[in-house]
């Protein structure tokens, strides 16, 4: 079962890093930071992976507490990617809610923190098969 498909492009014609990128009817733009070497006319590839799942906590808190009944109130999810010496990456996850909660929902919403879809698919390296082929030909099925 496919859960995702997109496609990106960077044209021939298109400034250095800039992609267009398509996810069913929704179109958008990557491009890299301009110290390195882009003209940041759109999020980096990071910035989307931490959009995504700062997005897919944010859903699924929601989505748990209408199921229980809960008002979270706003829900704020502030991300941010750091890479060490050994060029190992971490990402720190802050959330807030506005909600007046209980000290024992505020804990059971850590835990679905913990997780969420994209955040199991993220800690669990996600396995990538890469086909190179000329253009326009078709991407293979997937297994």
């Amino acid at each position: 079962m496919i859960i995702a498909k997109c496609s990106v492009v960077g044209a021939r014609d298109a400034p250095n890093f800039r992609q267009a990128v398509q996810c069913g009817h929704h179109e958008f733009i990557c491009d890299e930071h301009a110290a390195l070497g882009g003209a940041d006319a759109g999020p980096s590839p990071f910035d989307y992976l931490l959009a995504s799942l700062g997005a897919c906590t944010s859903i699924t808190l929601r989505m748990y507490a209408q199921r229980k009944g809960w008002d979270l109130g706003s829900i704020r999810v502030q991300l941010s990617m750091r890479q060490d010496e050994a060029k190992v990456k971490s990402i720190e996850r802050h959330v807030t809610l506005s909600g007046a909660l209980t000290d024992e929902q505020r804990q059971r919403l850590a835990e679905i923190c913990e997780k969420t879809p994209v955040t199991l698919a993220v800690r669990s390296g996600v396995s990538v098969r890469t086909t190179l082929g000329p253009e326009g030909s078709a991407p293979p099925t997937p297994q």
